[in-house]
């Protein structure tokens, strides 16, 4: 049944099948699909790609002491240029979310800042409640570090297989940075890929696999084929700058593609798509740090890279290009996520998430200077990429060819809240 009065209508969407339709919109939700109601607005999607709103599952939004870098606005305003409508938050903040307090001060940071909506993970350090930051609205438990990094306390194998043990007490899902470390300071990106080598990291892997009995396992950025292939049946998620670059394709001792895990040959890179059918997650572990931070000698120079907004463009130009399909897409960069994480699905059927995100056949190509992170510069300048020049959240025009509305975002928390916060 046609409602009477909808807020907006897509007209002419292309669905993922191929049937055309017209998506009906009202109260940030999808009220009909098929011919169009009486509306307040609509927008022509005829000859472009009208994608479901991504859902970051691992973004570092930086803030507080780290504002330099980013902070919510300006981490958040990528996002939706980006056509990332949810971003999922990492707790390795300065301090650290392993308290009620500081996660409750986080999530008012965003609540207060961000133009996007989000999620936030809790940290896995000795000494953290978990059952606190469950019950206070974790998303999920980690990043959980089984290997230094910037920013990152690691645990050793038993601590962290009694923390999965509680995880899954509790009804919660672990997400793992797993990796093996070798003795040594790195001095280029060849030396910091042997140092925290692809074969180091698949024993990571397959280690913890092992313990899926505790709890849920989700995988950060893995960077192999090996790798993937070891996780078994847990959730694995891999990072643009793991598909796009290869340490070879950089200069030996940029420090601006340091990052961990590092970057791979490129055989490695290529062996890596090869397995993109078993990869469930599209995340940019969005990691800003400043230019003047990273042009340092190679040893002291931070790991991470900035790439929230890039990650859909460069995405949907192999879809343009023909290298990758439409559901696979969909499926990666949206829906995998919300079935993960338990967050409602954007979608083009009535009773969906009215998260849009719409693009154009053009492909341009990256550049910092149209960028909106404090960060200031990205790895993949000059790279293929096709922006949205319309972003929809929550029903609302977010973004338009550049301008920035608002569109009321919302604050997502995990199956363990039991109320107290912004919603």
């Amino acid at each position: 049944m046609i409602p009477p009065r909808c807020d907006l209508v897509l007209k002419e969407v292309t669905l993922p099948g191929g049937r055309v339709a017209d998506l009906s919109i009202s109260d940030g939700i999808v009220v009909h699909t098929g011919s169009p109601c009486p509306s307040d607005q609509l927008i022509s999607c005829r000859g472009l790609t009208v994608l479901p709103g991504a859902i970051d599952m691992h973004v570092h939004m930086r803030g507080r002491v780290q504002s330099g870098k980013e902070d919510w606005k300006s981490g958040s305003m990528s996002a939706i240029a980006g056509g990332v409508t949810i971003v999922v938050d990492q707790p390795n903040t300065i301090p650290p979310l392993k308290t009620e307090e500081t996660f409750r001060e986080r999530i008012s940071e965003a609540a207060r800042d961000s133009v996007c909506s989000y999620a936030i993970n809790c940290g896995v350090l000795p000494g953290t409640d978990l059952a606190a930051l469950w019950r206070a609205g974790a998303m999920a438990f980690g990043e959980i570090f089984a290997a230094p990094s910037s920013y990152g306390e690691s645990l050793d194998a038993q601590a962290l297989r009694t923390s999965l043990e509680t995880i899954g007490r509790l009804g919660g899902l672990a997400t793992i940075h797993a990796e093996e470390t070798m003795p040594g300071s790195p001095s280029d990106l060849a030396t910091h890929n042997r140092l925290r080598g692809p074969a180091g990291e698949t024993r990571a892997v397959s280690l913890i696999a092992g313990w899926q009995h505790h709890c849920r396992i989700h995988f950060c950025h893995l960077s192999t084929a090996s790798a993937v292939a070891a996780a078994g049946s847990a959730s694995v998620e891999v990072t643009p700058h793991h598909l796009y670059l290869s340490y070879e394709q950089a200069g030996e001792t940029d420090t601006s593609c340091k990052v961990n895990p590092p970057l791979r040959t490129e055989t490695e890179r290529r062996r890596l798509w090869s397995v993109w059918e078993r990869i469930d997650v599209i995340a940019s572990d969005h990691a800003p740090h400043t230019m003047q931070e990273k042009l340092v000698p190679f040893p002291d120079a931070p790991s991470g890279i900035p790439g929230v907004e890039t990650m859909l463009p460069l995405l949907v130009a192999s879809l343009v290009k023909g290298d990758i399909d439409l559901p696979t897409l969909i499926a990666k960069t949206s829906w995998r996520p919300s079935e993960i994480l338990g967050i409602p699905k954007a979608g083009y059927s009535p009773g969906d998430r009215a998260d849009f995100a719409l693009y154009g056949s053009e492909s341009t190509r990256v550049t910092a200077e149209t960028l909106h992170s404090r960060a200031g510069w990205t790895p993949f300048e000059g790279l293929p990429a096709v922006f949205p020049d319309i972003v929809i959240q929550s029903g609302n025009i977010a973004y338009d060819h550049g301008d920035f509305y608002p569109s009321s975002p919302r604050w997502y928390p995990g199956r363990g809240y039991i109320g107290g916060g912004p919603t």
